[in-house]
């Protein structure tokens, strides 16, 4: 089995595979403190409340935006799965041809959700991750990474808000069903929503036109913890993938696995 781990800067989402099947998949917060002991004892948690054999494990791929953590997690790997991780970088094999000013500069994560779109819809596409940040990737029809816009995601808007003003307070991020707002809690939800969706919508036109200025059909997936939310009240995502990190890091794992 394939153990992976997708490490973002609010969450660690790591997923079990066997063969191509995602058996499970556990998400716990990213924790730049914690030892390798701790997040040890978490997955043993996870594991055995699933009823599955740690020992099962025969490799694990690590994907990270947060340098701190690779090490534990590298170090983990070898402690209590006795393997040596794979970790998507540079040297690593994607299959895909970055065309990025600075190759070494793009996060991790943004790759790994390139292949996974990719090798399921083929191109041309264009990714949106709506986590920590919203990111927005554009690939080729010829399966080359072209690059994409990064923008302050929905709750660091919302985090920004309430640390910046002296009286507005944190709300619940969810659609109010309104722009015009007769109470603070609605009228911030509607700002950070709606606002998004036009930022979201805004990019993705613009994108599609860089992609394919003859006006070639250009697919859009999402995924992140707010994907769902913006999809629902806007027409330009045309796939929601929950797991697509997990199924990169799954795709990148099978073109660099160990020979036996």
């Amino acid at each position: 089995m394939l153990l992976a781990f997708d490490v973002g800067n609010t969450n660690i989402v790591i997923g079990l595979f066997e063969g191509e099947e995602l058996i499970g998949s556990w998400r716990m917060k990213t924790d730049k403190n914690k030892s390798v002991d701790e997040y040890g004892m978490l997955i043993k948690q996870f594991f055995e409340y699933e009823h599955m054999d740690m020992k099962a494990v025969s490799d694990v791929i690590i994907s990270t935006v947060v340098p701190p953590v690779l090490y534990t997690l590298q170090h983990l790997s070898r402690k209590y799965f006795g393997k040596k991780a794979i970790v998507v970088g540079p040297g690593v094999k994607t299959g895909m041809i970055i065309k990025y000013d600075n190759p070494k500069q793009i996060g991790s994560d943004r790759i790994v959700n390139a292949v996974a779109a990719y090798d399921k819809y083929g191109g041309p596409l264009i990714i949106v991750d709506m986590g920590t940040a919203t990111t927005f990737c554009a690939v080729s029809e010829k399966g080359e990474y072209l690059g994409g816009t990064i923008a302050p995601g929905l709750k660091i808007s919302s985090e920004a808000l309430v640390e910046k003003t002296a009286k507005l307070p944190k709300v619940e991020i969810e659609e109010p069903g309104k722009t015009i707002c007769k109470n603070t809690t609605e009228s911030i939800q509607s700002g950070l929503v709606y606002g998004h969706v036009g930022l979201v919508e805004y990019v993705i036109n613009r994108m599609k036109l860089e992609v394919s200025p003859e006006g070639k059909p250009v697919k859009v997936i999402a995924t992140g913890g707010l994907a769902q939310l913006i999809a629902d009240i806007t027409d330009v995502i045309d796939y929601i993938e929950r797991d697509l990190t997990l199924d990169g890091l799954r795709i990148i794992y099978r073109k660099n696995r160990p020979s036996v």
